[in-house]
């Protein structure tokens, strides 16, 4: 199974851009869903997820400002409105089962003017 994450780039503050995770398969048993990222020199963070109970959280960083959603077990989106330059990073989405991790190869946004 492979994930991959579209829908990156560059944008100036304030902007938005929306980014998409796309499975290659239909993943059965998924537990979780959810995107982070990772800003130079700093560790990879959660920005938002489904928990198994379906129910979408985020981090306090983005709350107000991102959405996240999907439409089945192979897709999953991240809506980013307010773009604020902090959130420059490597976006990078996962999904899980009981056995395995899958992950994918990112995609960068910068917001920058």
């Amino acid at each position: 199974v492979q994930l991959v994450e579209s829908g990156g780039g560059l944008v100036q503050p304030g902007g938005s851009l929306r980014l998409s995770c796309a499975a290659s398969e239909i993943i059965f048993g998924i537990v979780f869903m959810g995107w982070y990222r990772q800003a130079p020199g700093k560790e990879r963070e959660l920005v938002a997820t489904f928990s198994s109970g379906g129910m979408p959280n985020y981090a306090d960083s983005v709350k107000g400002r991102f959405t996240i959603s999907r439409n089945n077990a192979k897709d999953m989106y991240l809506q980013m409105n307010s773009l604020k330059p902090e959130d420059t990073a490597v976006y990078y989405c996962q999904f899980r089962t009981s056995f395995n991790i899958y992950w994918g190869q990112g995609t960068q946004v910068t917001v920058s003017s």
